[in-house]
C-alpha cells in the first residue's frame, strides 16, 4: 500500500519562490513542501547577482519598467511589470526581515549595475545573494511547525478530479516518488503550487544545477494548462569554460563593475553590436560571444577584470575568485574563459497576477510560468524579484479563498502491478544525451527552420520511446526527468516554428527582421482545462 498524506497546501519545489510562498501560507495553513534532492539543491542556492529593486533616491519605479520594457523587446505585459516593480522594495524589506544580511557600504546598503539597467539597483550580498537568501529562508522553513518538509521527493503528475460545485476539473494533489523507498506515494491538498524552475536542462550546456528539467511545465500541460513563450531560452553570456568545469556561471555583475569582453588576441568587441558594450542585455551578449567564437573557429572568448583593484575584486566577488582558483585561474591577474550556457526559462505555465492557472486549484510561481514580467528576454536579476513578489501574491490569494475550498476526493494509490524492473537504464541515459545535444545543436542562440524541423522530428522519435519505457517499466527519478525534458522540449520547439521572426532571445537566420506586432506565442493543450467541462 502507497503512503498517503492530506493537506491545506502542496508546494512542489523548494527554490526562492517555494519556500517564500510557504512561509507567507504557514500562519494558518499545513503545508506539505516537495524538494528533489535537499532543500539547497537547486538555481536559487547558486545565483550570485542579485535583486533588482528600487531603493536608491536618483533611482524610480519608472526607470525600472522602462528598463525592463526595453530588454523584453516588445513582448513584456506592462501591468506584469508594473506590478512587479512597485513591489520590488516590500519584497527586499521582506527578505531583510528573515535576517538576509546584503552587502553594505557606509552610507547603507551597496548596489551594483547589470546589464540593461540605467542605473544601480541591484541589490546583494557580495557574489552570492542565492545562497544567502535561500539559507536564511530555509532555516524558517524548518522551524514552521506548520511546514511539513519532504526531501528527496519527486513529482511525477497532478492529480485532476471534477469539482461539482463548479462543473469543471481541479487539481487536488500529486503522485509522487519518494527516492529513499523508491515507492510512489500520494499527497491530497486543496491547492496545489507549483514552484518547480525552468527548463535549461534541455540544453548540453547549462548554468543550473541538475534540477532545472521542466517538471512544473511538464505537469501543468498535461494537466490541461497552456504554456507560452516557450521559445524565449535565456543564454547566460559568461559561464567559466574549462575541461573540469560544470555549471559555473560567471555572474553578470563583474562586467556591472568594469569587466570587459576580449577576443582571443586580447581585443574588445562588444562595441561593434551594442552601444551599451558589456551592458548590453544578456540576448545581445550572449549572441555577439557566439558569433565570435563561430567567426574565429574559438572555443571560448574571455571575460577580464584583472585592471581592477586586487582588493576589491575579491571583496566584492569571492564566489567566482575562488571558484576560477580552483582551476588555477586567478581573476585578478589573468581573464577568465567563458562560453554562453542555457540559463532561464522566460516563457512558461499561463498565470495571472495570482499566480492562477487554467486548472482550478493550481497555482504556479517563479521560472516555470509566463507572467508576462520578461518578455522576449529577461532583465537581469528580475527573476528572484518576481519569485519574491509573485509568492506573496499568491499566498494572499489562496489564504483568502482557501477557507471555501471542499477538501479532495479521495483517490486511488498508484498502480504498479503491471511495471518491472528495468534492465535496459542505458535506454534512458543514451536518449537524454541525445536530447541534450540536437537542443543545443539545433534550438540554441542562432536557430534556422530546417534546424527546428529536424529537432521536432527527433524528439517525437524520441518520446515513442520514452512513452514505451514509462508504461511498461518501474518509475525512476531518471526517467521522470527525461519524459518532462522530452516534453518541454517540444514545447520549445513548436513555439520557435511559430515564430517567423526575430525578436529577444529567439534569432532565426530564416526570419531575421522584427515583425511589427509583438504577439506571445500561446500553446493550448488538446485537454485545455479553461474552459473544458466535464459534464
Amino acid at each position: 500500500m502507497n503512503a498517503q498524506a492530506n493537506y491545506d497546501v502542496l508546494v512542489i519545489g523548494s527554490g526562492a519562490a517555494g519556500l517564500t510562498l510557504a512561509l507567507h501560507l504557514a500562519s494558518q495553513h499545513r503545508v506539505a513542501l516537495l524538494s528533489k534532492q535537499r532543500l539547497q539543491d537547486g538555481s536559487t542556492w547558486f545565483a550570485q547577482g542579485g535583486i533588482a529593486a528600487v531603493l536608491d533616491e536618483m533611482d524610480s519605479v519608472e526607470s525600472h519598467i522602462a528598463d525592463t520594457l526595453d530588454a523584453g523587446a516588445g513582448l513584456c505585459h506592462p501591468a506584469s511589470v508594473r506590478f512587479t516593480v512597485e513591489e520590488s522594495t516590500a519584497a527586499i524589506r521582506w527578505l531583510i526581515d528573515q535576517g538576509v544580511d546584503f552587502t553594505r557600504e557606509e552610507e547603507g546598503y551597496h548596489l551594483t549595475k547589470e546589464g540593461g539597467h540605467s542605473h544601480r539597483r541591484i541589490i546583494h550580498s557580495a557574489d552570492a545573494t542565492g545562497h544567502a537568501v535561500h539559507s536564511k529562508l530555509i532555516v524558517k522553513v524548518l522551524n514552521s511547525p506548520n511546514i511539513d518538509c519532504f526531501e528527496h521527493h519527486v513529482a511525477i503528475d497532478l492529480i485532476r478530479q471534477p469539482d461539482p460545485d463548479k462543473g469543471r476539473f481541479r487539481c487536488a494533489g500529486a503522485y509522487v516518488l519518494n527516492k529513499n523507498t523508491d515507492e510512489v506515494e500520494l499527497i491530497q491538498s486543496k491547492a496545489v503550487v507549483l514552484a518547480t524552475g525552468g527548463a535549461s536542462k534541455a540544453y548540453l550546456y547549462t548554468s543550473n544545477p541538475d534540477g532545472a528539467s521542466g517538471d512544473g511545465i511538464a505537469m501543468a500541460w498535461r494537466a490541461g494548462c497552456r504554456v507560452a513563450n516557450m521559445e524565449f531560452n535565456q543564454f547566460h553570456p559568461t559561464c567559466l569554460y574549462h575541461p573540469k568545469a560544470k555549471a559555473l556561471l560567471v555572474t553578470e555583475a563583474l562586467r556591472g563593475e568594469g569587466a570587459l569582453l576580449k577576443l582571443p588576441d586580447g581585443s574588445r568587441f562588444m562595441d561593434r553590436f551594442d552601444k551599451r558594450g558589456e551592458l548590453a542585455p544578456r540576448d545581445i551578449v550572449a549572441r555577439a560571444i557566439d558569433h565570435e567564437m563561430k567567426r574565429l573557429g574559438a572555443d571560448c572568448l574571455y571575460l577580464d577584470i584583472s585592471h581592477k583593484d586586487p582588493a576589491f575584486v575579491r571583496n566584492h566577488f569571492p564566489t567566482v575568485y575562488n571558484n576560477c582558483l580552483q582551476y588555477g585561474i586567478d581573476i585578478t591577474r589573468e581573464p577568465i574563459p567563458v562560453v554562453p550556457a542555457a540559463h532561464y526559462t522566460c516563457g512558461g505555465i499561463v498565470v495571472d497576477r495570482h499566480g492562477r492557472t487554467d486548472l482550478d486549484q493550481l497555482y504556479a510561481i517563479g521560472e516555470t510560468t509566463f507572467t508576462g514580467l520578461h518578455g522576449a528576454n529577461r532583465l537581469a536579476s528580475n527573476s528572484l524579484l518576481e519569485c519574491l513578489v509573485y509568492a506573496r501574491s499568491t499566498a494572499l490569494h489562496i489564504d483568502e479563498h482557501l477557507g471555501m475550498v471542499h477538501a479532495p476526493r479521495a483517490t486511488p494509490d498508484w498502480d504498479a502491478s503491471r511495471v518491472t524492473d528495468s534492465d535496459e537504464d542505458v535506454v534512458i541515459s543514451h536518449n537524454w544525451d541525445e536530447l541534450r545535444r540536437f537542443m543545443w545543436d539545433y534550438v540554441g542562440i542562432v536557430r534556422t527552420r530546417k534546424r527546428l524541423l529536424r529537432a521536432e522530428h527527433r524528439v517525437r522519435l524520441l518520446q515513442k520511446e520514452i512513452r514505451e519505457f514509462y508504461a511498461n517499466y518501474r518509475i525512476s527519478n531518471d526517467l521522470v526527468e527525461l519524459r518532462n525534458l522530452s516534453l518541454v522540449s517540444e514545447l520549445i520547439i513548436r513555439s520557435a516554428l511559430e515564430r517567423r521572426e526575430s525578436r529577444g532571445l529567439h534569432y532565426s537566420l530564416d526570419y531575421p527582421k522584427l515583425r511589427e506586432l509583438a504577439m506571445d506565442t500561446i500553446l493550448v493543450p488538446e485537454n485545455f482545462a479553461g474552459q473544458r467541462q466535464f459534464i
